[in-house]
């Protein structure tokens, strides 16, 4: 399959299942992320405010925070652009590009300072590949982050044995 068969087939996976059941194949998820090493020690910390189709990463946003990270969420700014502003409580979110809530916090440049990068994607492979939605923003963003480990986050349904990809997709560290 190509890219954009697979992240059809994604899609219809993901419609399989309510709203609810994606929250609750969520939190095992969730639970080992706020439990790896790296996001343990991570300082500043990259992550994503989710939609209802991804893993749900409300709650453990929240929780980075009270446990003293700085945490960064990145802003749609157009079609190809993106920038990462420092996220606090839910006041720093409003609705933006494709109805994401994107945060309204102070922008954040100082990449070279981000310890650990937490990345949604439609599919991820064995090989840490990952498919994104196909717009490229994290492909574009990622290779800007030096030192960032990157962690993708998926649902079981969501690993494929294999997934295309080129010199422009950015590899994870890992996927949980």
């Amino acid at each position: 399959m190509d890219k954009k068969d697979l992240r059809k087939f994604i899609r219809m996976q993901k419609s399989m299942f309510s709203n609810e059941k994606l929250d609750e194949l969520s939190q095992p998820i969730i639970k080992r992320l706020l439990a790896h090493p790296r996001v343990k020690n991570a300082h500043t910390i990259l992550m994503y405010y989710s939609l209802q189709d991804e893993v749900n990463t409300h709650d453990v946003i929240n929780q980075l925070v009270k446990d003293g990270k700085t945490v960064l969420l990145p802003a749609v700014l157009s079609d190809t652009e993106m920038e990462l502003r420092i996220y606090e409580s839910a006041k720093d979110l409003v609705g933006g590009f494709f109805n994401i809530m994107e945060p309204v916090g102070k922008l954040f440049s100082q990449y070279e300072k981000i310890d650990t990068a937490v990345v949604p994607g439609m599919a991820f492979d064995s090989r840490c590949n990952r498919l994104g939605r196909g717009k490229g923003y994290y492909d574009r963003l990622l290779p800007k982050l030096p030192d960032a480990y990157k962690i993708g986050v998926c649902f079981d349904f969501q690993k494929l044995p294999g997934i295309p990809a080129d010199e422009n997709d950015v590899k994870m560290d890992e996927v949980l």
